[in-house]
């Protein structure tokens, strides 16, 4: 069986809020290896925001119950972006069964999209 999460946002929303708390929300929604990557490129972070939530809608908690951090998007130089869960969301999608969570990032001039599909045992 399989599980899908798909979400798309605003490039806008997300340099709005950027430059409204900054720093705050950068550290609430992504891990210092995130923002390392993003190095604050609003495509690349907007795109990891809705990763994230494509994730969660996958594994059927939305946003209650997870922070952000727990899920993290990871580019190997050179490979497609993967997803890495820790804490709570390892062990809901341990519980859950879900393995091999595969994602895809896209973005326009307006809008990032991500789609995550996962194998539940």
């Amino acid at each position: 069986m399989l599980v899908v999460g798909v979400d798309i946002i605003e490039l806008d929303r997300i340099a709005k809020t950027v430059e409204r708390f900054h720093q705050r929300f950068l550290d609430r929604i992504y891990t210092p290896q995130e923002q390392s990557y993003c190095r604050g490129r609003i495509p690349q972070l907007a795109g990891r925001f809705a990763a994230k939530e494509a994730v969660m809608k996958a594994l059927g908690t939305g946003r209650h119950g997870l922070n952000w951090n727990e899920i993290e998007v990871v580019r190997p130089r050179g490979r497609a972006p993967t997803v890495q869960l820790h804490g709570r969301a390892l062990s809901i999608s341990q519980r859950l069964g879900v393995e091999g969570l595969t994602l895809s990032i896209s973005h326009s001039r307006d809008s990032a999209v991500a789609f995550v599909v996962g194998e539940r045992r």
